[in-house]
């Protein structure tokens, strides 16, 4: 539980002690805590989560270079080798980098070899569906897949349908699919993501990290600018919003388990329901992120995104008001 004043903090390990060590290694340039954490790792949940972390440190390295040097033949080490190619092309795209069709390429590759090296890991097929937003027009096969419903339009669904195979509601698998949808609709409202997150909520079963994400597009809505106009924020007390962020605290928040949850998914929770007035299911969800505060979504409550200061202060702001309506004090 964390002091009511504590100072939040950005740790993208969250409160994963063992993969905060790790991650001081690999920034060091050091690769052995990395292999011996991921051996430890054994639940599917865990593994995506560790090694997309892993790799978001390891980008800027040659740290996994160097672990596959040392053994060439280690699964694991093949698999964060996808990992980072992916991360790397993401990242070529979103600063508009010449190399970013090379990098995507390279990408596709080993991340389709990995599939082979790991044909039990999600991961691999996470990485390939990752890929998938950097094909705008769909032109690839993989990508214009029939959709599994008639509401849902072709996308990359038999990627798809290869993580859920071996890792049945893969909470990243799903949310690389959004971000696909969203790739769909670059400059507009994201219909099919909406729709998407409803149908992938619905059949969720208790505790499921899913049912967060209709919490994720009313946010991508808000920034594509549904909301900014309102002028008393009706965007999140609306009906619709407060239906969603209820239903994320019951179905997902309430009985899943305190290790599971996601520094990513509590933040957007928490917002969803300070944004909802429900302050009292709030200061509950304030108190299980505890200092680990992410810049999304309270970065997008601020006229300048880019300004985590701000984020970090709308952040505190919400947390105090939700914590003094829950014992009782002033709303506002």
């Amino acid at each position: 539980m964390a002091r009511a004043g504590a100072r939040p903090v950005y740790d993208p390990a969250g409160h994963d002690a063992e993969l905060r060590a790790a991650l001081q290694e690999v920034r060091a340039g050091r690769w052995m805590s990395m292999r011996s954490l991921l051996e430890r790792t054994t639940a599917w949940w865990q593994w995506t989560q560790r090694t997309q972390v892993l790799a978001a440190a390891a980008a800027g390295t040659d740290v996994v270079r160097t672990w596959l040097a040392e053994e060439p033949h280690s699964v694991p080490a093949a698999v964060m080798r996808a990992r980072v190619a992916v991360e790397r092309a993401l990242r070529a795209r979103r600063e508009g980098h010449r190399r970013t069709h090379e990098l995507w390429i390279e990408a596709w590759d080993v991340s389709d070899a990995a599939t082979r090296a790991a044909p039990e890991d999600p991961v691999p097929w996470v990485c390939l569906l990752a890929l998938a937003q950097l094909d705008h027009g769909q032109r690839w096969d993989e990508h214009r897949a029939p959709p599994p419903e008639p509401m849902l339009s072709p996308g990359p669904w038999g990627l798809l349908a290869e993580a859920e195979k071996r890792d049945p509601y893969n909470r990243e698998a799903h949310h690389r699919m959004l971000q696909f949808l969203y790739a769909q609709a670059p400059s507009g409202r994201p219909a099919e993501a909406v729709g998407y997150a409803y149908w992938v909520s619905d059949s969720a079963p208790p505790g499921s990290p899913l049912h967060t994400l209709p919490l994720y597009v009313r946010v991508e809505r808000y920034r594509r600018g549904d909301g900014h106009s309102a002028a008393l924020d009706l965007h999140w007390v609306a009906e619709d919003a407060t239906r969603e962020a209820r239903r994320a605290h019951d179905t997902w928040f309430e009985p899943s388990r305190p290790a599971e949850r996601s520094p990513l998914d509590l933040n957007h929770l928490a917002h969803a329901l300070w944004g909802a007035l429900r302050f009292e299911e709030a200061a509950r969800v304030f108190e299980a992120i505890g200092p680990y505060y992410t810049p999304l979504p309270w970065a997008y409550r601020s006229a300048d995104p880019g300004d985590r200061s701000r984020a970090v202060r709308i952040f505190r702001q919400a947390r105090a008001r939700s914590r003094s309506a829950a014992r009782g004090g002033p709303a506002a």
